[in-house]
């Protein structure tokens, strides 16, 4: 649960249009994660076929989520680990916060998760006085600046590398020598080293959890992950109950989407499998596993049209092809969960009524939907929550008004189309060199962006003057 904010999404999302540096930042990692993407799918003939499995995996786990759980929960206790279950992020929080300090935790290391921040952990563990420490390169970068992350597979992708070379000369002792990634990943590496070895505590997310033998699956490019969750003497896990999948092997196979969708590759440099905590002769490994399954919301999903969206797996993808967050990164959305999955997900978790400008956001354009890897429709549920809003009256009366006047048209023909007549040629007293830069009642659009001259005649007209030329030929 990020933490709330009292701005309203149209003006973040106007300070954001204003940040050329921003703008930059977004391009150089949302274009090149495009390019990558692209050719590992071209790569992989067999990617529309992994892609209906893994989609029929999901669905399949979603309609039979009870007996998995009890499944998993079962064979991750029999390993060892506890097992405990958190209905909202408040008890998620607490059943955390209370194993750290039952523990007498100083310092906690934490691999990136999003669940972690949906649920709020960061801020219950300072509250609790705990210091929490951050081992994902960019999650240490946005904990420097006091930031929450902007996306959910590079959490920092909104500083460019000048900017994240200020932060390390500000927040490492010693600071940096050099502005080369090179450089500042050691600086970091020196940082982070001696917390690795001294946290009494590690948490991490879980990409998948698997039913028929309890463990939890992490993925990571940086080992991060291992070192949070194996030299501590505890290791608590936080995931959503839709992480379930039946078997490894069920694991693998969307494992071949997710890296795929999310960075380009075909595996991570570290998938990891962790069941249960250390045993006798082992080298190594925590000695208590703790798994925390938050439902927080989900359940409430599978029983309304956002059913679908417990598919998702967190690749990213729908928001480095969404022309909305190209444009405006993630802190505008104001939510845990940016981009389109997170236009769906912020209404579940934060109100309809404090998020309804979210689904509105959208153009529409269908690009999330074509590269998710579990094929979500995105489009066709954000307009769900476009009915909902309207249903439960939390548009504003100025809109409701303007498209009843609209309906009011559309439902008299004639009447109809003399107003497009008389609007269409309107329109191109506005125009200049092809293009309209101002429009009266339409500075939302035209502040950022140009309209296209429109032709001196409507489509119908336009339509007709063709039909006769055909006849005529």
């Amino acid at each position: 649960m990020q933490t709330a904010t009292k701005t309203p999404f149209k003006d973040r999302a106007r300070a954001a249009l204003a940040d050329r540096t921003l703008k930059l930042a977004i391009d150089r990692t949302t274009g090149t994660a495009e390019t990558k993407r692209a050719a590992a799918v071209a790569g992989f003939p067999e990617f529309q076929a992994a892609r209906e499995r893994g989609r029929a995996i999901k669905d399949h786990v979603i309609a039979n989520l009870g007996h998995y759980l009890e499944m998993f929960e079962r064979n991750a206790t029999a390993s060892g680990a506890q097992v405990h279950w958190a209905s909202d992020d408040a008890e998620a929080r607490a059943i955390v916060t209370r194993i750290c300090l039952n523990a007498n935790a100083k310092i906690v290391t934490r691999s990136k998760s999003m669940l972690g921040e949906e649920i709020g952990l960061p801020h219950a563990l300072a509250d609790a006085g705990i210091e929490r420490v951050e081992t994902d390169l960019a999650e240490h970068i946005i904990q420097l600046a006091g930031e929450a992350p902007s996306h959910i597979i590079w959490p920092a992708m909104h500083r460019t590398r000048e900017q994240v070379a200020d932060l390390f000369r500000e927040g490492h002792n010693p600071p940096p020598e050099a502005e080369d990634p090179a450089t500042m990943v050691q600086s970091a590496r020196v940082q982070l080293r001696a917390k690795f070895l001294g946290a009494d505590v590690g948490i991490s997310g879980a990409n998948f959890l698997v039913a028929d033998t309890g463990a939890t699956c992490t993925v990571t490019n940086e080992g991060n992950a291992e070192l949070t969750t194996t030299p501590p003497r505890i290791h608590i896990v936080t995931a959503g109950i839709e992480k379930i999948v039946p078997s490894t092997a069920h694991a693998f196979a969307l494992l071949r989407l997710l890296v795929r969708s999310a960075t380009g590759g075909e595996m991570t440099q570290y998938t990891t499998f962790h069941c249960g905590p250390k045993r006798p002769g082992d080298a190594d490994g925590p000695e208590e596993m703790h798994i925390v399954l938050v439902d927080n919301g989900r359940t409430r999903m599978l029983a309304d049209e956002f059913r679908e969206m417990l598919r998702c797996i967190r690749c990213g993808a729908c928001m480095n092809h969404c022309v909305v967050y190209r444009q405006i990164g993630g802190h505008a959305y104001g939510g845990t969960y940016p981009g389109p999955m997170g236009s769906v997900l912020t209404p579940v978790l934060d109100g309809l009524a404090a998020s309804r400008d979210l689904p509105n956001a959208c153009t529409m354009n269908g690009r999330c939907a074509e590269v998710c890897p579990v094929e979500i429709p995105l489009p066709t549920l954000l307009r769900a929550w476009r009915v909902r809003s309207w249903r439960e009256g939390l548009e504003p009366g100025t809109l409701r008004a303007g498209i009843g006047l609209w309906a009011r048209l559309a439902h008299r023909p004639r009447l109809y189309r003399l107003a497009s007549r008389i609007g269409v040629r309107a329109l191109r007293l506005f125009g200049k060199g092809g293009w309209i830069s101002r429009l009266p009642l339409a500075g939302g659009w035209t502040a950022y962006r140009d309209l296209p001259r429109p032709p001196g005649r409507t489509f119908m007209e336009q339509y007709r003057a063709r039909q006769k030329k055909g006849t005529r030929t």
